[in-house]
């Protein structure tokens, strides 16, 4: 992976709330993964600012969904990763498990 592509912290939330969500990866169902999971606040912007830098690495790509089946629905634009998101995912999985192999680690809470 060239120096610079390497993912953030927040950025491999967004990245695994992909995977997790399958085609109901939206803006709004993405925070409240990240927050169910993470157990800390996030705000819709970062979200979405994250997104935007994800999409700018060629790392997610995104479309829109019919609107909603209720009056005044609306669509939502929707988030997949690309082929190149998955291999940066996969690589920064696997460097943090080499990275933990072997430790013990105390409770962090």
């Amino acid at each position: 992976m060239p120096k610079g592509q390497h993912l953030a912290e927040f950025e491999q939330y967004v990245l695994l709330s992909l995977v997790r969500l399958g085609e109901g990866a939206y803006g709004a169902a993405i925070r409240r993964e990240i927050e169910e999971r993470t157990g800390r606040p996030v705000s819709i912007g970062a979200v979405y600012a994250t997104l935007g830098r994800l999409a700018d690495k060629e790392l997610v790509e995104s479309w829109m969904s019919d609107p909603l089946p209720v009056r005044g629905g609306r669509s939502r634009k929707h988030f997949r990763l690309t082929p190149q998101g998955d291999g940066s995912l996969r690589h920064t999985v696997n460097m943090l498990s080499r990275m933990l192999d072997g430790l013990e680690l105390g409770d962090a809470e």
